[in-house]
């Protein structure tokens, strides 16, 4: 079983030419409303990944359509809190001919989770679950410590980075993770960075995994394919890895799975929607043998 304390967003979506440079106004070729942030994107690829996901999150009055989107999906929703306090968080995604986007979040509902809802979500979980966790939802601290006490692996993808968000957590963190520019930003500011297992997610570069008290890190290699779209690609990639170790597979088979999801979801347009099916993920594999 996986909890994944995650941000649920509504992705606004524009299509440009280029991405603006300082002071340009562009108009869009397109718009599109869609559901994302972090959080939503990471439970949705580890559903489609064979996992067992509760979100827990929250939404404003405004988010019901999202809520839907996430149990439609296959991910258990029953602690998504609807606020009267906050509107939903939400997101300005701009996408340019060749793929590479600029986001802008706010982040709303988010970050009015409170600890006793998070203590309502954990109270079933048990000694070997997971909780997957990012940088968009308050209640971070007390969710990493609550489920290291009650036996859970916390695997946390340290984005948007914030060294004194990951200061506070990495005691509790089981499993880092990581792309290439936060993993440099956050070795500047920590001069250690002590967590049992760290992944690094390097692009186009492939990714490494290394466990503690190891001297050989496992690399794995991307899979070359034609990108129109990086939005939520990251979170895919960590969605299907963090499910695949809770599925009992190797990291070098997890993390293979997910180099594969990540790859077929940069050749479709979107977040979520584009994350492809556990079977979709085992023909593409299936096929580079």
């Amino acid at each position: 079983m996986i909890y994944s304390l995650g941000s649920i967003n509504a992705d606004h979506i524009y299509r440009l030419s280029h991405l603006p440079a300082p002071g340009e106004t562009l108009a869009a070729d397109t718009y599109t409303r869609m559901l994302g942030g972090k959080g939503a994107n990471q439970s949705i690829a580890a559903v489609r990944a064979g996992a067992r996901v509760v979100h827990i999150g929250a939404v404003g009055q405004d988010g019901d359509w999202m809520r839907a989107a996430l149990a439609a999906a296959g991910v258990d929703v029953d602690h998504v809190a609807t606020l009267d306090s906050a509107a939903s968080g939400h997101a300005a995604v701009m996408v340019e001919e060749g793929g590479e986007n600029s986001i802008v979040i706010h982040p709303g509902a988010n970050r009015m989770l409170e600890a006793p809802h998070i203590e309502a979500a954990l109270i079933n979980s048990r000694p070997g679950d997971w909780l997957m966790m990012q940088n968009e939802t308050s209640g971070q601290v007390e969710a990493a410590e609550l489920a290291h006490t009650r036996g859970l692996r916390v695997a946390y993808s340290a984005a948007p980075l914030d060294v004194d968000a990951v200061r506070a957590v990495m005691p509790f963190v089981s499993l880092l993770i990581l792309n290439t520019v936060e993993a440099e930003q956050l070795s500047q500011a920590l001069n250690v960075v002590d967590v049992p297992m760290r992944l690094v997610t390097k692009g186009a570069g492939g990714a490494e995994w290394v466990k503690e008290n190891s001297d050989k890190p496992l690399f794995v290699p991307t899979f070359c394919v034609s990108a129109i779209d990086t939005t939520g690609a990251g979170d895919c990639f960590a969605g299907y890895a963090v499910a695949g170790l809770a599925t009992g597979l190797a990291p070098v088979q997890a993390l293979r799975r997910a180099a594969a999801a990540a790859a077929l979801q940069v050749q479709r347009r979107g977040a979520s929607e584009a994350i492809p099916t556990a079977e979709e993920v085992d023909a593409f594999l299936s096929a580079q043998d």
